[in-house]
Formats: C-alpha cells, structure tokens, sequence
C-alpha cells in the first residue's frame, strides 16, 4: 500500500510537472529577451506612475489617470449602469461572471476594503473576504503595478461618490463554480511579481510596456488562450475573439498584423479609434477607446506604439483573429442605382449606410466611417461588420462622439447577410459569403 501511494505521488507529480510544460509560456514581456531587472536597480527614468505632467498632481488626480489607464470603467460599469457600480456580464461558455461594485459603498462596494484588501486583490486575486477572484478580473497584469500605483487608483476610487448596488452572483457550471481551484491556476498564471523594466531596452518602449501591459492587459483580447484559459504568450498579440468580436492579430505581422502600420497610423488608432485605411474601433475596442485610451497623453501612446510594433510576428493562418489583408484593391466608387434592378445588399446599403459611409466608402461626417480597406470589411467572415449593423457602435473621442445606430431591429438576418456581403465586395477587396445563419447565431449571442 506504501508502495503504490509513493507511484501515484510520483505519477500526480510527473503530470503536474507536464501540464506545467504543456501551458506555461512565459510572461508577458517574456517575447523581448534581454535583461529585466527589479524597479530599485533600474538606471534609466522610472517607467511607472504617471506621466511627467501629472508628477505634482494630487494623489487623487493620478489615480484616475492610472485608473483609466487600466480601464477600469469598461468592466465595472454595465449598460445603463452607474460608473463603477459593477454588473457587466461576462458571458462565458461555462457561465457568467459579474463584475462587482468597486464604488466605495461600505455594503456593496469596496468602502470597508484597507490598503492591504486592495494590494491582495490586485496583486494576488484574492478579494476582501479571502474568497478567488476570476482573472476575468485582469489580475495577473494588475500584478506588475507597483503597489504606489494600486493605492494612487484606491484613493480615486474612494473619492468617488458610493453608488449602493448589489450586481448579480456569478452563474457558472461545475467545477468552474469553485473557487478554490483557481489557487492552482495561480500557481501557473499569475507570477506575482512587480513590473521589471528591460535594461536593453529604451525608455519608451520599457514605459510603454507598463501601459500595455501593467495595466492596459492587452493581452487580454489579442492574445489567443490556451487550454488553461489563459493567454499563450507563444502567439503573442495573434488575435482572439471577445463577446463575439474579432480582435484582430496586431503583431508586427505583416500580412496579417499591423507590421504594414505607420507608427501614425497605429497612434492614431489607439488614441481616436481610427487608422486611416486600416481599421475604425468598434465593439469592446471602441470601448477601450472611449473609457481609456484617448485619456493618455501623446507620449504614451507614442509609447505604447513603440511597444506594441515590438511584438514579433504571431499569425497563424487557422486564427480566425488573424485575417489576411486583400490582395485585390476595392472597386471603383459606387453611383446610385437610377432604374436599375441593384441587389439586396447595394439596396440596404443605399437606403441606410451610404448617407454616412458615402457611396465611395470614404464617409461622410466622421473620418472613422471610412469602410476602404478597414481591417473589419476586408475580412471574408464579415464578423465585425455583422455586429456593427446589429449592435451599432458607440465611440468617445476626443474630437466628440462617433456613433452609429443599431439596425438589429430594422432588417432581417437575410437582408443584414446581404450588406455585409456587399460591403466587403466593394470597399474591402475580398468577397464573402455571409449567410443569413451566420447573421441569426450572431444575433443569439448579442
């Protein structure tokens, strides 16, 4: 009996030791080699914190900076909910996850939480009560953050006025509904550890690292999971798919990445959701945007940009994130039809999307309405276009509001599967083959 226990010791052991080898891939930085050394034995400017212009601002002031850096809004805040006050759902193919309330409400909120609950949920995922956070909570980024950063982001919160809100409890299956077993995952996915700058590196992209990984947790949405749920950082930026959403392949890739991208383009992209004859934000990125990025001040985008376009090429072609740019240019500007018989999809273009989209794709009030060569309708599976009539989108910039109603409700999957296919015909370059299913199961999924 001795025996046979120390065999089955030995064998739980050998096949920790194997799913260790078979999922870990290393941490988020891991792409850049070099030499990372702890903050206190960095010689070049601190890459942490704020930007020099808010170096003297109240503590208060630089937590929301470094709150929105982190894009706490998008998550803690539900449609039609009041900010911070939780209940977004995240909806999962095991159940659903609900943010909480990170309003310092001391019933339903963080009111009663110390520096010391803070740092633990930020650093280590574990929340007040000593219960497992779900890294749907980006934790194993948050973990980089230096605790003056965490506790800058805590007194901003607690300025906040408390909003009294009790979200939803969590709707998952067995066993992904106990909370214990994500101390093993932790054990392989989050090293808690504190950001370490790369002294091969330059001072920008060692800033921009912190940006996008720290805190921004891009990772999150471009980077493909492993078996484990967790980002494979052996497909770095390769593309995913979030609330039904393509988020594309931005590796420097240059077929299927963003490596053909100008560091204007790219910028621009981050800070205004739009890279001309590239990419406009939509969905969770026109979110990202609005409640984040276009907070950042010009040199941390610069930053950012550095970073990213850093990341090597990741694409794999059985990535459904990762979608080949056109080989063919878009055809010649679209004429209104006069006594023809055009298709179903030039006619629901016609009737609601060329008073803003032009009939030349280029748009007409918003810069961001350009359709020629966007990464979304150069894409054959039209995923993002689809979502876009269906859903609309809603983008804060910095020049104002962009925004584009939701049609869900106005046409039929037969007639929405027509303009997405007519879409990308004429403005992206690639011809798709959008079925009114591929428009129905989109629409479930909303």
């Amino acid at each position: 009996m001795r025996l046979a226990g120390i065999i089955l010791v030995l064998v739980l052991v050998i096949a920790g030791a194997a799913g260790w080898l078979l999922l870990r891939t290393g941490g988020p930085m891991s792409f850049a080699g070099g030499a990372p050394v702890d903050l206190s034995q960095y010689r070049g400017p601190d890459p942490t914190g704020v930007p020099p212009a808010l170096a003297k601002a109240d503590l208060v002031r630089r937590g929301e900076y470094l709150a929105r850096a982190g894009d706490c809004a998008a998550c803690h805040t539900a449609p039609d909910g009041k900010a911070f006050a939780g209940g977004y759902a995240f909806r999962l193919p095991f159940g659903t996850i609900y943010s909480p309330n990170i309003t310092p409400d001391t019933e339903t909120g963080i009111g009663e939480w110390s520096d010391a609950d803070f740092l633990r949920a930020m650093h280590d995922g574990i929340g007040k009560n000593g219960a497992y956070l779900y890294p749907a909570f980006p934790y194993p980024y948050y973990t980089l953050l230096t605790d003056n950063d965490v506790l800058a982001i805590k007194t901003y919160l607690f300025s906040l006025t408390p909003v009294h809100h009790q979200p939803p409890s969590d709707d998952l299956k067995f066993p992904y509904n106990q909370r214990y077993l994500l101390r093993f995952w932790n054990i392989l996915f989050n090293p808690d550890r504190r950001f370490q700058p790369n002294s091969n590196r330059p001072p920008q992209w060692n800033r921009g690292a912190y940006l996008t990984e720290a805190l921004g947790h891009c990772d999150d949405c471009h980077t493909p999971t492993n078996l484990a749920m967790a980002p494979d950082q052996s497909r770095k930026f390769g593309g995913s798919v979030i609330d039904e959403w393509k988020a594309y392949d931005i590796s420097a890739d240059r077929e299927r990445g963003i490596g053909g991208w100008s560091d204007q383009q790219l910028g621009g992209y981050l800070a205004d959701g739009h890279a001309p004859e590239r990419s406009s934000a939509g969905g969770p990125m026109s979110s990202a945007v609005g409640n984040s990025l276009r907070f950042l001040t010009a040199d941390d985008i610069q930053a950012m940009t550095a970073y990213v376009k850093s990341v090597p090429a990741s694409a794999e072609s059985d990535n459904p994130a990762a979608v080949p740019w056109p080989a063919s240019p878009p055809k010649p500007p679209l004429t209104l039809v006069a006594g023809g018989s055009p298709g179903a999809g030039q006619r629901v273009f016609e009737g609601a999307c060329a008073s803003c989209h032009g009939f030349d794709g280029k748009g007409t009030i918003w810069q961001h309405a350009d359709l020629v060569g966007d990464r979304s309708v150069s894409d054959p599976a039209a995923t993002n276009v689809i979502l876009a009539v269906l859903q609309g989108v809603n983008l804060s910039t910095a020049q104002g509001q962009v925004f584009m109603p939701a049609f869900g409700k106005a046409y039929s999957d037969a007639e929405i599967a027509a303009v997405a296919n007519f879409v990308t015909d004429r403005f992206g370059g690639v011809s798709s083959n959008v079925t009114a299913a591929d428009v129905g199961k989109l629409r479930q999924a909303e």
